[in-house]
C-alpha cells in the first residue's frame, strides 16, 4: 500500500493507505476466532482510529479461510461465570466502538462469518462479501444459544429471519444474506477487494467531520419513535448546517466545483 503506516499486534494486522485504515484479523489457523486477547486488540486499535482526523474509513477483514468463526471455543470450557461475564463485557464493548467511532466501518466478508463473526458482520456499518461467503448463528446447536450475537443480528434483519437463523442455526448464502440486509452487496471472490476499496472510496469523498455527525445521529435515533427521532434529527441537522464543512459543501455545489472540506 502507499503511504501506509503499521502498528504492531499479536492478533491482528494494522495498516493505513491514504485516509482508509484496514484492520485484518490475523489468527488464520482459528478461522480468525475471537479470543479475549484479539477482541482488546481490535477495541484498542479503533479506538485509536477514532483519534484520527486523517482516517475517513475503515475495511475489517480476515486472513486465511474465513472471515471469523466467532468466539474461541476453546478458551471457554470450564470456565467460571466471572470468566464469562468478562468475556462478553468485551465483546459488547468491542462491538459498540466500531458503531461509536466517526469513521464508518466496512466489513470486507469471504469464507464464513459465523456466530460472534456474523454478529461483527451485522454491526459494522456496511458490508461487503464473496458470493460464497455464508452466514450463521449456531450456538443452539452446541447448546449456547446466540444471545449477543442476537442483539446485532436482529436490527439488521427481520425478525423472522434473525428468529430463523437463530433457533435452526443453519448458514445463510451471501444471496439471502443481501436479501435480509445483512450485507449490503455480493461479488465474485476475485472481486471483493476491488468492491470494498471502492465502496470506501465514494465515501472517503464526503467531510469526515460531517460523516462523523450523520454515524452517531443514526444509531442514537434507530431506537426512538418517529416523533422524537424527527426532534433529534432536526437538531443535529441545524447544528451541522452551521459547520464549515456544510457551508463550503453547498457553495461548492451551487459553484459547481469540488469541495474544499475543512474538518469542522
Amino acid at each position: 500500500m502507499a503511504d501506509t503506516q503499521t502498528a504492531e499486534y499479536r492478533n491482528i494486522v494494522y495498516e493505513v493507505d491514504s485516509s482508509v485504515a484496514y484492520v485484518t484479523m490475523n489468527r488464520p489457523n482459528k478461522r480468525n476466532a475471537l479470543s479475549l486477547e484479539h477482541m482488546q486488540e481490535l477495541i484498542h486499535c479503533f479506538e485509536s482510529i477514532a483519534q484520527s482526523k486523517e482516517i475517513s474509513v475503515v475495511i475489517l477483514k480476515g486472513s486465511g479461510p474465513a472471515f471469523c468463526a466467532g468466539h474461541d471455543l476453546g478458551e471457554m470450557v470450564d470456565q467460571d461465570p466471572v470468566f464469562y461475564r468478562n468475556l462478553f463485557d468485551v465483546c459488547t464493548k468491542m462491538m459498540e466502538t466500531i458503531q461509536s467511532i466517526p469513521q464508518p466501518v466496512i466489513a470486507q466478508v469471504h469464507g464464513i462469518a459465523t456466530a460472534a463473526g456474523c454478529q461483527l458482520v451485522a454491526t459494522c456499518d456496511l458490508a461487503v462479501a464473496t458470493d460464497d461467503a455464508r452466514f450463521a448463528t449456531p450456538g443452539v446447536k452446541i447448546g449456547l444459544f446466540c444471545s449477543t450475537p442476537m442483539v446485532a443480528l436482529s436490527r439488521a434483519v427481520g425478525r423472522k429471519k434473525a428468529m430463523e437463523m437463530l433457533l435452526t442455526g443453519e448458514m445463510l448464502s451471501s444471496e439471502d444474506a443481501v436479501m435480509a440486509g445483512l450485507i449490503n452487496k455480493a461479488v465474485p471472490a476475485d472481486q471483493l477487494e476491488e468492491a470494498t476499496k471502492a465502496l470506501a472510496s465514494k465515501i472517503a469523498q464526503a467531510s469526515p467531520f460531517t460523516v462523523g455527525i450523520g454515524k452517531q445521529a443514526f444509531y442514537k435515533q434507530l431506537d426512538m419513535s418517529q416523533s422524537l427521532a424527527y426532534s433529534y434529527a432536526k437538531e443535529v441537522m441545524s447544528l451541522n448546517a452551521t459547520a464549515a464543512d456544510a457551508k463550503e459543501g453547498i457553495c461548492a455545489f451551487l459553484e459547481k466545483r469540488p469541495p474544499n472540506w475543512k474538518g469542522c
